[in-house]
């Protein structure tokens, strides 16, 4: 089965060629543009998709072909179709020497579908179609409630959304006490339980309704309280791999219950971040969690970050690292009165800060700094979702 892209103005046309599709039962999934779209939209329709196949109308021989450069530098392991209202010999020669072997006219007889989507299938099983996909995934995760989890992470993924170049995700997966529609003043209604909803069907056209921007930062929220909801893995699965075709970043807000699904996020995450305070109860829970993360295999993804540390705390970070068994990655010092007005301006804490300093020196080393790259040379627009080197050091334990 094929999940495949129509591009065709003529909206008869496209109909006819939609339904002669899904009668040949190849076809799992078609998307229909009733226009010819600009290069980095037509990229990120293919993507959003996971099309495997690009039925291109050659109405327009120009745009037609303008779209088949795109994807020679873009998607090219996507193949084409190109579909016409008649079998017009100029138009079969340009979209021939344009590299496309496969060519419809309607009215789309089925034998003739048949044949093209056999040798459709010949050539992606020798060259299966790819997307770039990033491996930036990284779980937040609060060794109890209060240690600053939320504020945390939220200020982590803007200043890595303030990166050139990178499109950073946040979502709030704390589907008890989701805190992120509030911290940021959110009015978006729809919320992660309806993306997992529809994370079988996902595409480029509804996941915008989905999230809501903040700053550089896109988001998807928790909504409304519902601890009885249930995420099946496969629904994970579905929306995870959307999300990292789609964004170079993807930072999770995870309750600490350990839900199943939490779980499944940490899986699939580079790193996991166990966020804890300089207090007895919350390196307790964070020692209890570390030995069940160590026990389902997860404990080498795991790092410890300090949070609200007062100028003289009652315990060292040597003497934390002692209790919990594992080195401290990085401290974050407290500021009550900084986080306090950023929640009532509905903003992330003050970037001159000692607190936002630290948030931003912390994001500068997990994700590689691509600015000069593109400075020396244009990079391809795919290049945005593929796996940079890993820059940030594990400590191994």
């Amino acid at each position: 089965m094929f999940n495949s892209l129509v591009i065709c103005p003529d909206q008869e046309l496209s109909g006819r060629l939609e339904a002669a599709l899904r009668a040949t039962g190849q076809v799992s999934d078609v998307r229909v543009m009733d226009r010819y779209p600009g290069s980095v939209e037509v990229v990120r329709c293919l993507r959003a998709q996971a099309a495997e196949i690009l039925f291109l109308s050659f109405e327009s021989v120009t745009e037609a072909l303008d779209t088949v450069k795109v994807l020679e530098g873009e998607a090219s392991s996507v193949q084409v179709v190109a579909i016409h209202r008649l079998m017009d010999p100029v138009v079969l020669r340009e979209s021939m020497r344009s590299g496309i072997r496969e060519f419809l006219v309607d009215p789309f007889d089925p034998d003739a579908v048949m044949e093209s989507l056999a040798h459709v299938k010949a050539l992606l099983e020798r060259r299966p179609a790819s997307y770039g996909s990033t491996n930036e995934i990284f779980s937040f995760l609060p060794s109890k409630a209060g240690a600053g989890n939320s504020t945390l992470v939220l200020n982590v993924s803007a200043a890595l959304a303030r990166k050139p170049g990178t499109s950073v995700l946040l979502s709030d997966f704390d589907l008890n006490s989701g805190m992120m529609r509030f911290m940021m003043k959110l009015s978006n209604a729809y919320s992660v339980t309806d993306a997992i909803e529809n994370s079988s069907r996902m595409d480029d056209n509804l996941w915008p309704q989905l999230v809501s921007k903040f700053e550089q930062l896109e988001v998807l929220n928790a909504g409304p309280v519902n601890p009885s909801y249930r995420i099946e893995a496969g629904q994970i699965r579905n929306l995870v791999a959307f999300m990292r075709r789609n964004y170079k970043v993807l930072c999770f807000d995870l309750s600490g219950n350990l839900e199943r699904y939490s779980i499944e996020l940490m899986q699939e995450s580079k790193r996991v971040f166990m966020v804890c305070t300089p207090e007895v109860p919350s390196l307790h829970l964070a020692r209890e969690k570390l030995h069940f993360l160590k026990k389902i295999e997860l404990h080498s993804r795991v790092s410890i970050l300090l949070n609200r540390v007062p100028k003289k705390p009652l315990l060292t970070k040597d003497q934390v690292e002692d209790i919990l068994g594992t080195t401290v990655t990085t401290v974050f010092p407290n500021d009550y009165h900084g986080v306090n007005g950023a929640l009532t301006r509905g903003s992330v804490v003050s970037l001159s800060s000692e607190l936002g300093r630290a948030f931003a020196q912390f994001a500068d080393g997990l994700v590689e700094d691509k600015s000069q790259e593109r400075a020396n040379g244009k990079r391809k627009f795919l290049e945005f979702f593929t796996t940079p080197a890993e820059t940030f050091a594990s400590n191994g334990k």
